[in-house]
């Protein structure tokens, strides 16, 4: 019995901490200097990280900057070409196929008022490069100082490269464009697309709370609105959370140990994968590095 106690105070001073910052420092197991893992929130406008403690002391010592992508070259010509094929469906399945009249009235309506097009004159575009537009648009509406062009991972990217630190990614720009458009089917993309068309209100409400938990450095909280469900077809599924964040991250543990032990590192990743068991605090707790908040 006091063996399950001491557990259960220990998974809950693990959580109050993981509740209380956005940036943490990594260091012991080996490493010369310390790095620092930093939650980025692709939906919060950079004024941001004028309020997250210790943020600019941690940049600064640190001689490279690791992100999921590298944001320079999403900006290149050559990227620009693989979204305008990736986003088109590439067999001979159309959208009157796998939407209904109705819901191919919603989605010509929305793409008509916000893209200018409407679907019959794109008839093999896919729903989840609509899905993605249709967040990035309506939230850029409704959050004061979000410029959709000016994200966090790449500013801190950019303001990194004007200091002269080396910029490494964790993944190729072609599998992140895979997770985004390829790791649903159709039908399924579809779905999630009425549903985010159908509800857009909801949209609003969700982000609001979602940026409400980032702005203050929670990320239980940010968990918890990840794992809330409505019991429909529009909750995510199991396996789609766990290519999202459970995959990368253990992918991403395989390469961080190495990169680490080069050079003083930033690491600015998504901060829905920090927190939570398969999170990359944990993961790195896990291989022997001391993790700790930075307040």
């Amino acid at each position: 019995m006091k063996k399950v106690i001491i557990i259960i105070c220990a998974l809950c001073t693990i959580t109050t901490m993981q509740a209380q910052s956005l940036l943490w420092k990594v260091s012991g197991n080996g490493l010369k200097s310390s790095s620092y893992l930093f939650g980025t929130h692709h939906l919060a406008p950079i004024s941001v990280l004028e309020s997250v403690p210790g943020f600019k002391a941690a940049f600064e010592t640190s001689t490279q900057v690791i992100g999921e992508v590298d944001a320079a070259k999403m900006q290149s010509q050559e990227c620009m070409q693989m979204v305008q094929k990736m986003m088109l469906i590439n067999n001979d399945t159309t959208a009157y196929m796998i939407f209904n009249e109705k819901e191919q009235q919603v989605v010509s309506a929305f793409l008509k008022e916000n893209m200018g097009f409407e679907l019959n004159q794109m008839p093999k575009i896919k729903p989840a490069f609509i899905n993605n537009t249709a967040t990035v648009i309506t939230c850029s509406k409704m959050i004061p100082g979000f410029n959709p062009e000016q994200q966090l991972d790449s500013y801190i990217q950019s303001q990194g490269l004007e200091k002269g630190k080396k910029i490494i990614a964790l993944e190729s720009i072609d599998f992140q464009l895979n997770v985004l458009f390829n790791s649903q089917s159709l039908i399924r993309q579809a779905q999630l697309l009425i549903c985010t068309l159908n509800n857009l209100d909801k949209l609003v409400a969700d982000t609001k709370e979602l940026n409400q938990a980032y702005f203050s450095f929670d990320l239980k909280k940010l968990v918890e609105l990840s794992e809330k469900r409505e019991g429909d077809s529009c909750d995510p599924l199991p396996c789609e959370m766990e290519n999202l964040i459970k995959n990368r991250n253990q992918d991403w543990m395989t390469k961080l140990p190495a990169i680490m032990s080069t050079s003083p590192s930033f690491i600015a990743v998504g901060a829905m994968h920090l927190p939570g068991e398969n999170g990359l605090i944990a993961l790195l707790k896990k291989k022997g590095y001391k993790v700790e908040p930075v307040k």
